[in-house]
């Protein structure tokens, strides 16, 4: 506390704590800094940790639409909403504070012979019985984004000791707006003086807040401290309430004269007193004479500076005002945003209520909306700013510019003695504008310090970077719902509650859960899973195929468009036709597989892997809109509106025909076409391709339709002992016919030709993603490692991921590695071990024999074999 302060010894080392200190003298050893210095320094300057625990509110997200976002609901808001809300425009509001109004709330005005926070609360209810407005208190604009975008957070129950039941902390609303109007007011900033963080010393414009809004005082004898006639307007304030006036001290040399106050013209506060509180100010006029003036409170008010960082959310920079002394929004801002008010520069509040109208105009011109007329306000009581700069006392060295982050006059002096004289270094070597108010206080007077050492205009030093949010926001209003199950859903296909109620053991694949097999009582998974396999072989099995990722692609342009995709030609497959395609990432690389369905002639399906279908899409859709955005191609994942079964086996037809409804004989539907049709009463897409090696068909139904489908698949296929099979034996027979998988022969390291497809490469057509890379020299290397199967000498299961060695030695005398496994399995169905994997030469070498070397030192030998393990000439699946 300030009773015993014990790091107030500080001050006896002041001199030697300038601004960078730490980066120069915490600098061995290296490893104290984080074990020691850091956490000394960051409980010294009261730096927190985050708490472990869960947060225990809860917080939502929502998205609004709107024609006019007013951004400040002080005077120039409200005058801009209600002529657009008479206009017939789509009005959303927004203010941070809990009641509209604004300044006018905290002064003295009278506006249409009324009180000012009267006339706001009368306009307000006004605009309150507009179906066409929205009024959001407690809602700070966070930043401007692309479109009209912009982002709020609205404090829903901070306000409260006990929350509302059933509401959120904190919503995030994403705005959609036309058009915008800032009238974000300004903020009032203090003067540099020695000793100007006592207690007791605040703004001008913050006491008058508290004297006329919460009839509160800091202290019975106040003191004034100003460059403009604001500061006389604090005094006014506080004699209306019975507050003493010790004295105004003015730097201004034309003096402002009051029988009710004595006025120091051409003066400065030079010094301050009171360890626990202020006690007294000296006073130095103008011939260097001083004087002790006994108060108990100061308030400094050294102009206002406009809040302008949503208008240069888009790197707009601030252009300077001579006028008012500060920064105003330049030309530059986000497209659709105009600014009006105190933030556009204007200070008294006829002229901010008549730029608020303005605007408003303005914006309903650029809709298209006829503006309907209202009467302005006639105000009394303004008074005209009649600012004249001043920002440092002279011969101040430790005065508080930036008070959040203790940066001095001194430390900027310093930055500038140390060259760091551009405003972005400054900001980074003495963090002046870094803390949580972004410098919305400091920054105008830490650019004058600097410009004055420079012997600069302000204007030349220009401003730092203003980033979105506005202010600082919590955690919990960006994450919104998503947290526990929800940030990451579970996602399942429509048949999931059957594989539940059956006992399926899962495995997740991406964010979804798919049956790894479907253990019966006292079964072991590895021997579900053979016998999945063996009764898929030898007559029907079924795999819940649903989750596979499904992109529709249309448009004229598609065929082009998916050309470019995949490796292989898209734009000549003929209608009711399938083909097996390949994509590279602009690196040459594998990036995903799948079967492509023409549906019609500017229509295409396209099948990914079932963790690929977001990532593809998200792949698509970067190029289109990047490269390609003026192709006329539409994209849309449609993974979860359909189910997705495999009919797998010798016995697949039979099961299917009993259902009836169209012919899928051979001649009717061969293999790698696909026929929309009525299949048992459903309105079924029906593909005749295979991932097993099996006769197969894959069956596509509406969503709400597939449990019902499964359903009907398993009482036709009882006669034919039909039974579900999972992922493990989906791999096992992929890998028996030799079939790559993505994610286990690819590591984003492999090109098509590695895996001996190069087939699957075009010769027909000069580009597509990854074509250039694949002819850079390390791509068609002659010794990079291919795709080959593996057999065991004595018929047991590689290690997955295990390296084959030589007896030659790398250039760090460790074993020389030339492959490595990347799919291993029992077979059932070969009754031994098989594998797939990727060696140097591979293709080259069938008949070799390599080692494998297992974690305790065990050597498994394998002999290289054609990957290809069961029914090469694929007899099988064409029947």
């Amino acid at each position: 506390s300030l009773n015993f302060d014990f790091l107030e010894v500080n001050d006896l080392f002041a001199p030697f704590l300038t601004a960078g200190f730490y980066y120069k003298t915490f600098m061995w050893p290296s490893i104290f800094w984080e074990k020691v210095y850091e956490p000394i320094i960051r409980r010294a300057a009261g730096l927190g940790s985050a708490s472990l625990e869960p947060d225990p509110d809860c917080y939502d997200k929502g998205f609004l639409h709107t024609d006019l976002l007013i951004i400040g609901a002080g005077p120039a808001g409200l005058a801009a909403a209600l002529i657009a809300a008479k206009s017939g425009a789509r009005v959303i509001i927004v203010d941070e504070d809990f009641v509209t109004g604004g300044r006018l709330n905290a002064e003295n005005y009278v506006v249409d012979e009324k009180p000012g926070s009267k006339w706001a609360k009368e306009i307000t209810e006004e605009l309150s019985n507009f179906n066409n407005v929205k009024i959001l208190t407690r809602t700070t604009i966070i930043g401007a984004f692309d479109h009209g975008i912009y982002g709020a957070v609205e404090r829903v129950s901070d306000h409260l000791k006990i929350p509302y039941p059933g509401k959120p902390r904190q919503i995030l609303w994403r705005i959609y707006s036309k058009q915008a109007i800032l009238c974000s007011g300004a903020t009032e900033r203090p003067i540099v003086f020695e000793n100007n963080d006592r207690p007791g010393i605040m703004l001008a414009g913050a006491i008058r807040s508290y004297v006329n809004r919460w009839a509160v005082t800091p202290s019975q004898n106040v003191a004034i401290f100003t460059n403009n006639n604001d500061g006389h307007q604090t005094a006014r304030a506080l004699l209306n309430k019975g507050v003493n006036v010790a004295a105004v001290i003015d730097t201004r040399r034309q003096k402002v004269s009051s029988p009710d106050y004595e006025t120091f013209s051409n003066a400065v506060v030079s010094n301050t007193s009171g360890r626990l509180g202020l006690i007294s100010i000296i006073v130095r006029h103008e011939d260097g004479s001083q004087r002790t003036v006994k108060c108990g409170a100061l308030g400094v008010s050294g102009g206002w500076n406009p809040n302008i960082n949503i208008s240069s959310h888009h790197r707009g920079r601030p252009i300077w005002k001579e006028s008012i002394q500060s920064f105003i929004p330049d030309d530059n801002c986000p497209s659709g945003l105009l600014v009006a008010g105190s933030a556009k520069g204007f200070m008294e509040l006829q002229d901010v209520i008549k730029s608020g109208h303005d605007a408003a105009v303005q914006a309903l011109g650029s809709l298209s909306i006829k503006p309907q007329g209202i009467n302005l306000p006639k105000v009394q009581g303004d008074v005209d700013f009649a600012i004249e700069p001043f920002w440092i006392v002279k011969g101040t060295s430790r005065g508080w510019v930036d008070q959040q982050n203790d940066v001095t006059a001194k430390d900027i002096k310093l930055a500038k003695q140390e060259n760091f004289t551009s405003v972005e270094h400054l900001k980074r070597y003495t963090t002046l504008g870094m803390a949580t108010d972004q410098g919305k206080l400091s920054n105008v007077n830490g650019l004058a310090v600097l410009a004055n050492t420079l012997s600069s205009p302000i204007s030349q030093v220009g401003t730092t970077t203003f980033r979105p949010p506005y202010t600082p926001i919590s955690m919990g209003s960006i994450a919104g719902s998503a947290r526990d199950s929800v940030f990451q859903p579970v996602r399942m296909s429509p048949i999931h509650s059957w594989h539940i109620e059956h006992d399926a053991f899962f495995e997740p694949v991406g964010f979804w859960r798919r049956p790894y097999c479907f253990p019966r009582a006292g079964e072991a998974t590895n021997q579900a899973v053979n016998r999945e396999i063996l009764q898929t072989r030898s007559s029907v099995g079924l795999l819940d195929a649903s989750t596979l990722g499904k992109l529709v692609v249309s448009g004229p342009d598609a065929g082009t468009f998916l050309d470019l995709i995949y490796t292989n030609m898209m734009s000549n497959l003929k209608l009711g036709k399938c083909r097996y395609g390949l994509m590279c990432s602009e690196n040459g690389f594998l990036i995903d597989d799948g079967v492509v369905a023409r549906l019609d002639e500017n229509t295409f399906l396209c099948h990914t892997t079932t963790g690929g279908a977001d990532r593809i899409h998200a792949h698509m859709e970067e190029w289109l809109q990047t490269e390609w955005w003026d192709w006329k191609v539409f994209t849309q994942n449609v993974t979860e509106q359909y189910a997705q079964i495999a009919v797998v086996g010798p016995n697949a037809r039979m099961l299917l025909e009993k259902l009836g409804g169209t012919d899928i004989s051979k001649e009717s539907l061969g293999f790698m076409e696909w026929v929309d049709a009525k299949l048992g009463g459903f309105n079924a897409r029906i593909f005749r391709i295979s991932f097993s090696g099996e006769l197969s068909f894959e069956i596509s139904v509406r969503s709400s339709s597939g449990l019902d489908f499964w359903n009907t698949l398993l009482d036709a296929g009882s006669e034919f002992d039909v039974m579900p099979y999972g992922t493990e034996a989906l791999h096992v027979m992929r890998a028996e016919k030799g079939f790559i998988m993505i994610g286990d022969e690819t590591d984003g390291t492999i090109i098509p030709q590695d895996l001996n497809l190069n087939w699957a490469i075009s010769k027909k057509k000069s580009d597509f993603i990854g074509k250039r890379a694949h002819d850079r020299m390390f791509m068609k290397s002659p010794i990079r490692w291919k795709l080959v199967g593996l057999e065991t000498l004595d018929g047991s299961v590689l290690p997955d991921g295990s390296y084959a060695v030589d007896n030659s030695l790398n250039a760090n005398g460790q074993k020389h590695t030339i492959g490595r496994v990347t799919s291993t399995y029992f077979s059932p169905t070969l009754k031994k071990g098989i594998a797939m994997g990727l060696v140097q030469n591979g293709p080259d070498r069938l008949g070799e024999i390599l080692n494998f070397e297992r974690i305790n030192g065990e050597v498994v030998s394998a002999t290289i074999v054609d990957p290809v393990f069961y029914d090469k000439s694929g007899s099988k699946q064409n029947v």
